[in-house]
């Protein structure tokens, strides 16, 4: 059975990988270890990072030493930074189907995906990378899990 909520696997990605980056021990982050952790295709996993950078999130540094690290501190990405990143900017419209009239005279719904829609935002908006500095566990194998 589907859920009603859905998050696309590219921003899921995104939120993941800027967690795991900001809860590592480690000054750079390679795709291979984002990528083990998150249980993602590192080809995918590599454009998502490409748009954070470009989106100038964090940024990266090549060779044997490089990978991924933060552009700013951890206190200063909201998740709504990331979120737009990926999506592009929130707009919360009264319908759901962005239509100007509703064929009933009032609305089947009764407004919950709009409430719905701002509660996103303000969980977005209000929260932090380093609000989950603790909360990447450790595996048995010393990989992480976000």
């Amino acid at each position: 059975m589907a859920g009603v909520f859905h998050l696309s696997e590219m921003l899921s990605l995104a939120l993941h990988s800027m967690v795991y980056i900001a809860t590592s021990d480690d000054q750079y982050v390679n795709v291979k270890q984002i990528a083990a952790s998150t249980d993602a295709s590192e080809a995918h996993l590599s454009k998502v990072l490409q748009r954070l950078v470009k989106g100038r999130l964090i940024h990266s540094v090549r060779g044997p030493r490089g990978g991924f690290a933060l552009a700013m501190a951890p206190e200063e990405i909201s998740f709504l930074n990331i979120y737009e990143v990926i999506e592009g900017p929130i707009v919360i419209e009264g319908c759901p189907n962005h239509r100007k009239t509703c064929p009933f005279s009032s609305c089947i719904f009764k407004g919950i995906p709009e409430k719905m829609n701002n509660q996103f935002f303000n969980y977005l908006e209000k929260n932090k990378l380093s609000d989950f500095l603790g909360s990447r566990k450790k595996t048995n194998n010393s990989q992480s899990v976000v």
